[in-house]
């Protein structure tokens, strides 16, 4: 058996078929333990670190950072033995299984398939070990100890250099990188604010709206024309998004509302002691009154199965909240929302968020929803028409609450008002199903005190 073994880029979860590498941990030469982080690598949903499934020396690095690989290509290779002696090192990587194959091979491989405790390995109470995400919490999942000792190189290598041109000694998250490369921006140009002297978003966004552009800036070509690559999240989204516009008959309703009511609910719920440091948003109480809706009309929270010809009904909500980051729009959601207390959803969304705009949001945390709520109007926005997520019937579009005239009591006043958009699977949910659902909704919303009295 040979000695040199190539680490093949796995599955990250969610079927996921390829990944950007966006730093590399480990310099050829070096000595890893197993488990090791070895690769920082971008999804389609996450950045998440690669650990190494074997000890041993590197030997190989086959991708520069900043490549694109697909999964089960070899992106690395390992001496297990290293002192066993001088080997030739591997100029080539095994190149990647067909399309056919990938799809014949398991997410999670069969038990006794790979070493316990590595990625898709039996892991402790039955469950499978997976890179980021652990399923069922039924079980306490340790973490992976960092590399913290290692110096870093005196001089940066090939692989030490970013695809945009900054060089391997800038301190910046990889979200903050990705912004940079996507706006343009040369990391290298620019001093940091944040700890240490590390490069923030605010400081890539500064550098955009200063005059003077860096030199690195995306400029048009001789035919006034710029071509932008359509990969990670934006590539996953605009896949999702056609097979679902494509595959389900969608249909969308519309219902202004006075939610004046709920704007002071609000503010009377941050006065409380309990509450002081809470972040606390008009959203938390939409969420609130879909999932009080959702006990109401439960064959909304549910899927169509072609497959079996059937519609899965779901007991409980795993609530989708779409989140705008640097990244794209990506979807995360709160497991069986419908069980947790409103102080309990509120301190969910706001992880679920600030998690999501660091660019961490595990696969795991983005499978599974049953049920999305889009905030359009924090960008200003009154409604729209959104597209149902790929195996949900409904999604609730929640536009900006504004100041406008509303006849209130017979009179006309000054209300604050806001308009809902619920689209809907047809060969689920129909007319009148949809109408009741998005009246309730509406209820709450315009008086939350009462609704919750009557539906709690």
């Amino acid at each position: 058996m040979s000695r040199v073994k190539e680490f093949k880029l796995p599955d990250l979860g969610e079927g996921l078929t390829e990944g950007e590498i966006l730093k590399w941990l480990v310099a050829e030469g070096d000595t890893v333990t197993q488990n090791q982080p070895i690769v920082e690598v971008e999804t389609a949903k996450a950045a998440v670190e690669i650990p190494a499934k074997w000890a041993g020396r590197v030997t190989k690095i086959f991708h520069d950072e900043g490549s694109t690989v697909e999964v089960g290509t070899a992106i690395i290779a390992i001496d297990t033995d290293p002192s066993g002696g001088p080997i030739e090192s591997p100029t080539e990587p095994t190149p990647a299984p067909s399309a056919a194959a990938l799809a014949a091979v398991d997410v999670a491989p069969a038990e006794g398939a790979v070493e316990p405790g590595l990625i898709g390995g039996p892991a402790p109470g039955g469950r499978t070990a997976v890179l980021v995400g652990y399923g069922p919490r039924t079980t306490a999942a340790a973490r992976r100890p960092r590399k913290t000792t290692t110096p870093p190189p005196t001089s940066p290598t090939p692989t030490e250099a970013r695809a945009s041109g900054a060089s391997a000694d800038i301190r910046a998250k990889p979200p903050v990188r990705k912004l940079a490369r996507d706006l343009g921006v040369d990391l290298a140009g620019l001093n940091g604010s944040g700890p240490q002297g590390s490069i923030t978003r605010e400081d890539v966004e500064a550098a955009v709206s200063a005059p003077a552009r860096t030199a690195s800036a995306p400029e048009f070509g001789p035919d006034r024309e710029r071509r932008v690559a359509v990969r990670g999240v934006q590539k996953l989204m605009a896949e999702n998004m056609v097979a679902s516009a494509f595959s389900a008959p969608h249909v969308t309703e519309f219902l202004t509302i006075d939610a004046t009511r709920s704007m002071r609910a609000l503010d009377r719920l941050r006065e409380l002691r309990d509450w002081h440091g809470v972040r606390v948003s008009p959203l938390l109480l939409v969420a609130r009154a879909v999932l009080l809706a959702v006990r109401r009309h439960p064959m909304v929270n549910s899927t169509w199965s072609a497959e079996s010809g059937e519609i899965v009904v779901k007991e409980y909500v795993n609530l989708g909240i779409a989140a705008a980051t640097p990244r794209g729009l990506v979807v995360p959601n709160i497991k069986d929302a419908g069980r947790l207390s409103l102080r309990e959803l509120a301190d969910a969304m706001t992880d679920l968020v600030t998690v999501a705009k660091d660019g961490r949001t595990p696969p795991a945390d983005m499978a599974g929803g049953t049920f999305t709520i889009t905030n359009v109007g924090v960008f200003g926005v009154d409604s729209g028409t959104p597209i149902l997520p790929p195996g949900e019937s409904a999604i609730l579009a929640f536009g900006v609450v504004r100041p406008a005239p509303w006849v209130h009591k017979g009179r006309i006043r000054v209300r604050q008002v806001t308009t809902l958009a619920l689209s809907f699977d047809h060969r689920v949910i129909d007319g009148e199903l949809g109408s009741a659902f998005l009246r309730d909704i509406g209820a709450f919303l315009e008086d939350p005190r009462t609704a919750l009295l009557a539906w709690s």
